[in-house]
Order: C-alpha cells, then sequence, then structure tokens
C-alpha cells in the first residue's frame, strides 16, 4: 500500500511539516516522487517512520537515529527488540512513580503512614537506573561491580534529608565552578574550594576516597563525551578546568 505525505502524517500522528523535514535531513525519504510532484510512501517507509518514533520516544536526537538506522548492521527485529526492553523497563519505572504518588495522596488523607524513606526511594532507584544506563558499562569496567554496587547500596540507603543535600550540594557545585572558571585559575582558592565541595559529593556515593580514584573521575569527565558536555554545558570548557583544578588539589 502506498501513501501520500497527507495520508501517513495522519496515520503516523506527526505533522507533514515534519516529513518534509524528515526528507530534508535525509533521515526518511518518500519511495517515489509522481509526476505531479507530490511524495509517494511505501510499506518501507511506513516501517522505517515507526522505527524513528519509537526512538524519538525514547528521547534519541534525530542525528543519532541516523546513524542507527544507516548503518550496515542495522537489523529492524532487532531494533524493535530493544525498543520493547527500553519500553518494558521505562514501565517498570513509570509504575514506581505511579505507586509512589498513590502512596503519598494515601499518606495525605491519613489513609497510610509514610516514612520519608519511601516517599524518595522511587527518585533514587530512579536516578540510579538513569546513571547505569548512561554510564554503568565504563564504571563497571573502571571500578569495577563491587564498587559500582556498593555506592548504589548506599545512594538507596540515603535518608531524606541525605537525599535533597546531595542535589543542594550538586547545584553549589556547578555554580562555584562557573564562577570559578570565569576567573580563570584552577589553582584559585575558589577552584579549590569547588574540588572540595566535589569531594564532599562524592562522600554521599562512595563508601571508600582516595585521591586516585577521584583524579580518575576527573580524567573521564574529559575524556568521556557525555560527562564532558555535562560540565561544558555549565560553561564551555569547564571539564578541563575541573580537571586541572582537581589534579592540583589531589596532589
Amino acid at each position: 500500500m502506498e501513501y501520500s505525505i497527507n495520508q501517513l502524517a495522519k496515520l503516523a500522528g506527526v505533522s507533514t511539516r515534519t516529513l518534509r523535514y524528515y526528507d530534508e535531513v535525509q533521515l526518511l525519504s518518500p519511495k517515489r516522487t509522481s509526476s505531479n510532484g507530490y511524495r509517494v510512501y511505501g510499506q518501507q517507509e511506513v516501517d522505517l517512520l515507526q522505527q524513528i518514533l519509537f526512538y524519538r520516544e525514547l528521547g534519541m536526537p534525530l542525528d543519532e537515529i541516523k546513524n542507527i538506522i544507516s548503518s550496515k548492521d542495522y537489523d529492524a527485529v532487532t531494533s524493535l527488540q530493544s525498543h520493547l526492553a527500553a519500553l518494558k523497563e521505562k514501565k517498570q519505572q513509570m509504575e514506581r512513580l505511579i505507586a509512589n504518588v498513590e502512596k503519598t495522596i494515601a499518606a495525605s488523607k491519613g489513609e497510610i503512614t509514610m516514612s520519608d524513606k519511601e516517599k524518595f526511594e522511587g527518585f533514587k532507584q530512579q536516578m540510579i537506573e538513569d546513571n547505569e544506563k548512561q554510564y554503568g558499562a565504563e564504571i563497571r569496567e573502571t571500578y569495577g561491580d563491587a564498587v559500582v554496587d556498593a555506592s548504589n547500596a548506599k545512594m538507596m540507603g540515603l535518608t531524606a534529608e541525605a537525599y535533597e543535600a546531595t542535589q543542594a550540594l550538586s547545584q553549589q557545585i556547578n555554580q562555584s565552578l562557573k564562577a570559578a572558571f570565569e576567573q580563570g585559575d584552577p589553582s584559585s582558592e575558589a577552584a579549590q574550594a569547588v574540588c572540595a565541595l566535589h569531594q564532599q559529593w562524592l562522600g554521599h556515593f562512595w563508601n571508600h576516597y582516595s585521591k586516585e580514584a577521584h583524579l580518575s573521575l576527573a580524567q573521564t569527565y574529559v575524556d568521556d563525551p557525555r560527562f564532558k558536555k555535562y560540565y561544558d554545558d555549565i560553561a564551555e570548557g569547564c571539564a578541563v578546568f575541573l580537571r586541572d583544578a582537581l589534579q592540583i588539589y589531589c596532589q
């Protein structure tokens, strides 16, 4: 079966502008163009659009989607299995948050008693799972399963006050890092104060601190594009600046 751009847009629940843009960036091109100049999409394009929308639902940027589906190793069935696993994980996350909200409502009505630990259980579990998804393979290879599992267990054991403190401390580090970076000297008092805050933040997650491990993590902030982006989003060059400051701090 073949579809015009209007028909496919209606079928998929997207705009014709979106489909035109996908064609423009060579993400999804029509099967052919009719004699009157209209785009015509076939079954292969319909299936590919479904895959693209799956990836978009998971929050993946278009350039990454393009790299995946244009790869010579791309396999639609394997991709669908990956989508299914990701969606099941997302479902579990949502179910935990729903259960947490339901408990909170019941507690607010006086129907049950909810401990402070329970109030933050879902959020802490979500944080661990997000971290595992983004960085799990690398940090486990670098530090080993035992260290990472112990760190996750420590995170789950945080009290409500400690959990809130980690969030506030993280914001303080970022704000202080930006201010120190603007001074331009990683050996400055401001930069070294950021390093001390960073060590304090690590204490919420690490059972044992060492300068060597701290330096190794600092280098990861520069070497790993995902970590580098996190700090460079504060200000371009912050990742290298923090690494340099920590090299001085950990001497």
